[in-house]
C-alpha cells in the first residue's frame, strides 16, 4: 500500500522484494531440497533483487563513490535493471540442471561476474543487513554468514562466492568502488 500511495522506485521495490524475501523465507524447506546449481541460482537471484533496491534505496551502500548514479541504475521503469537481474546467459535451457556449479559461474559473462564478484560480493553482508531492515524481513539474517550467501546453502561451500583467484576485472571492480 505504500506503493500505490507514493509510486516512486523506492517504494516499488520495497514492495516487490518484501514479497520476494518473505517467499523465500517461507519456503526455504522446499529451497533445500533442489539441486547444488538450482540453490546456487536462488542465491544469485535473492541476491541481485537486494542489490537492485539498494541502488534506489541505499545507493552508497550499493555504489559507494558513485552512488549518485544508484537511482537512475536502479529504476525499474528502465531496462537497465533487467540487464544485471538476468541470468538468460547462464542458465542452460535444458533441465535438470548438472551438478557442477563451476561450470555455470564460468559460464557467466564478464558484466555479470564483475557485478557478482567484483561489486555486490565485497557489500553482501551489510547488503543482506540493510535489507532485513529496509524489508522488515529478520529471517534474511540467516541467509547470510560473514558475507557469503546461506539460503538453502551450506557455509562449508563458501568458496563458489569468494574465487581464490578473481580475475583481473573483478580486482579492478573491487579496487575502484571498495566496499565502505
Amino acid at each position: 500500500m505504500l506503493f500505490v500511495g507514493d509510486p516512486t522506485a523506492r517504494t516499488w521495490y520495497r514492495a516487490h522484494n518484501a514479497s520476494i524475501a518473505s517467499a523465500y523465507l517461507d519456503h526455504r524447506d522446499l529451497a533445500c531440497t533442489e539441486s547444488r546449481p538450482e540453490r546456487f541460482f536462488l542465491n544469485v537471484v535473492l541476491l541481485r533483487v537486494l542489490y537492485a533496491h539498494a541502488l534506489v534505496a541505499a545507493p552508497r551502500l550499493a555504489l559507494g563513490r558513485l552512488a549518485p548514479a544508484g537511482p537512475l541504475l536502479g529504476d525499474p521503469r528502465l531496462s537497465m535493471t533487467g540487464n544485471f537481474l538476468s541470468l538468460s546467459r547462464v542458465l542452460p535451457d535444458r533441465y535438470p540442471l548438472g551438478d557442477d556449479v563451476a561450470a555455470y559461474v564460468a559460464a557467466e559473462h564478464n558484466v555479470g561476474e564483475m557485478l557478482d564478484y567484483g561489486l555486490i560480493g565485497p557489500r553482501l553482508q551489510q547488503l543482506y543487513e540493510w535489507s532485513a531492515d529496509e524489508l522488515d524481513a529478520p529471517g534474511l539474517l540467516d541467509c547470510i554468514c560473514d558475507g557469503s550467501p546461506t539460503y538453502a546453502w551450506s557455509y562449508s561451500d563458501r568458496e563458489v562466492w569468494h574465487p581464490a583467484s578473481p580475475a583481473v576485472t573483478i580486482r579492478a571492480v573491487r579496487r575502484i568502488l571498495p566496499a565502505n
